[in-house]
């Protein structure tokens, strides 16, 4: 099996140079796009852009009658909903995590700013964590949307802080060998790469 799997990994083709060239829009469902569209706009400062609906969905053909509306930031990027009429609520995640890693974080001009978007949303009666300081690489504050949507207001600390590729490549291929070294050893994986989070963490504080 592991054979085959490097051999799977080692044929595949490299990218012949595509990468997108920015955020066009994310889209969650809404059960209520009249609280939505206020939210977006009035506190979060977004443009109303564009709106689309219809009785079927082009890309699958579904007979889903929907709204869909996109709201923009200051770089013309998007954030869209789609309301559709009768759909049952979102089932709750099978783990806490998923509230908690699953989010969108939008940026703002610097530290002062979180500050004060932090302050309105507090203004606003929005339940806010933070700001909390990313061992020096961000500054945030997160909350959610009326969807249930955890978000996230950021700037960065460092200026390189999403340049740091080679150092990403050395952190997936270790944390990926420990993954597989727990199998191969029949280890407690979690064990062994909160063990490892550990040994690692000694870098921030250099």
């Amino acid at each position: 099996m592991a054979d085959l799997a490097l051999q799977t990994a080692t044929s595949r083709k490299k990218n012949p140079g595509l990468t997108p060239m920015m955020l066009n829009h994310a889209a969650w469902v809404t059960h209520d796009v009249e609280a939505t569209a206020d939210f977006y706009t009035r506190i979060m400062g977004m443009e109303l852009a564009s709106t689309v609906y219809d009785d079927v969905v082009p890309s699958t053909g579904d007979a889903f009658p929907y709204f869909h509306i996109f709201f923009r930031m200051q770089d013309g990027s998007t954030i869209a909903f789609f309301e559709a009429i009768g759909l049952p609520e979102r089932p709750e995640p099978a783990h806490e995590a998923y509230k908690v890693f699953d989010h969108i974080a939008l940026e703002a001009k610097d530290r002062d700013e979180v500050d004060r978007w932090h302050a309105w949303l507090v203004e606003n009666d929005i339940d806010v964590v933070g700001p909390v300081d990313h061992k020096g690489l961000i500054y945030s504050v997160y909350f959610h949307d009326p969807n249930g949507i955890r978000m996230e207001i950021t700037t960065p600390l460092d200026r390189n802080w999403n340049r740091h590729g080679e150092q990403g490549k050395t952190d997936l291929k270790m944390w990926c060998d420990a993954k597989k070294r727990a199998q191969e050893e029949k280890l407690d994986p979690t064990d062994l790469l909160v063990s490892l989070i550990h040994e690692q963490r000694k870098r921030y504080n250099t």
